[in-house]
């Protein structure tokens, strides 16, 4: 036996060992495993049979593919999130690296939308939409816990309730009062729409454990938990401004004019008045506000 297969093979039985298991077992089990294949890993069928149309028009396959790859990069920018959140010490290029990560991911989804403006007929579209009614992509939960896991709560908080809630709100409170509860909650009422909801019935117990688990991880509050040299770091102060303008500027915006184009002065699936939930200038979503300058505050997505 070669000397590289002896120590291979003792950092086996110490690797076993270490968590009380008998590596002879665990190596006589390869002698009866069948090689890996690309379809066993990637499960590329099973992928393959998510997509069910509503209708026999073919251009809604587009539609839902498309979302459906939405889903999967925001599962890996929640993935990118929660190391940084989940780790006790965080170096400058660490943290720069998984925001480089997550900002691309981004990047991808800020220009795809072309992938829908110019890959589903209009005619079509308008057809299939009223299938989906009172679904919308405003109902995407991995979206809602990315924004948790970027920035403090306030920064969430629709801009008119700002000032009546702090770290002392209760979440439940505060939940009620998030940007996006714009979009189909009556404030003077209290009435919520179908959209909401059905949402809430579906998530809201998991947005309030995600509100509380990032409130004090979420990555505005770790990158002023840093050290003054790093949080000073240009690349890093770089790469949080280009991970803020581009998740609520430049995606934002893509969306935004995807939506104009087919929809016009219509409403969404869900009913939202979407215009003024999405556009930027409206609702003011910043997560890193500390690191843009007075004048960039206050000409936040009105140069779109």
């Amino acid at each position: 036996m070669k000397d590289s297969q002896a120590e291979l093979l003792r950092q086996i039985e110490e690797k076993y060992r270490a968590i009380d298991q008998n590596p002879t077992v665990h190596l006589e089990g390869l002698l009866w495993s069948k090689p890996i294949t690309y379809w066993d890993y990637i499960q590329p069928d099973a992928l393959l049979n998510l997509q069910v149309q509503r209708t026999t028009l073919p251009d809604e396959m587009v539609f839902i593919v498309y979302h459906q790859i939405n889903e999967l990069l925001f599962k890996m920018i929640i993935w990118e999130i929660d190391q940084v959140s989940n780790a006790v010490e965080v170096a400058a290029t660490f943290f720069t690296e998984k925001l480089g990560r997550i900002s691309r991911y981004f990047d991808m989804l800020a220009t795809s939308f072309d992938i829908m403006g110019d890959g589903m007929e209009l005619e079509q579209y308008l057809k299939f939409r009223n299938t989906l009614t009172p679904a919308s992509g405003f109902q995407s939960a991995q979206y809602r816990i990315i924004e948790f896991g970027s920035t403090e709560l306030i920064n969430l908080i629709d801009a008119r309730f700002r000032t009546t809630i702090d770290r002392n709100t209760p979440f439940d409170h505060a939940y009620d009062h998030l940007y996006w509860q714009a979009a189909g909650k009556n404030y003077e009422t209290g009435k919520k729409t179908t959209l909401i909801r059905l949402f809430e019935e579906r998530y809201k117990e998991e947005f309030l454990r995600k509100m509380e688990m990032y409130n004090t991880t979420n990555l505005w509050t770790k990158f002023k938990q840093l050290p003054e040299e790093v949080k000073n770091d240009a690349e890093l102060v770089k790469a949080m401004r280009h991970y803020d303008y581009t998740v609520n500027v430049s995606w934002v915006m893509a969306h935004y004019n995807a939506a104009a184009k087919y929809l016009g002065q219509g409403e969404a699936t869900g009913g939202s008045d979407w215009r003024k939930y999405m556009h930027p200038k409206y609702q003011r979503r910043i997560f890193f506000p500390d690191l843009w300058s007075e004048e960039e505050l206050q000409h936040w997505g009105q140069n779109i």
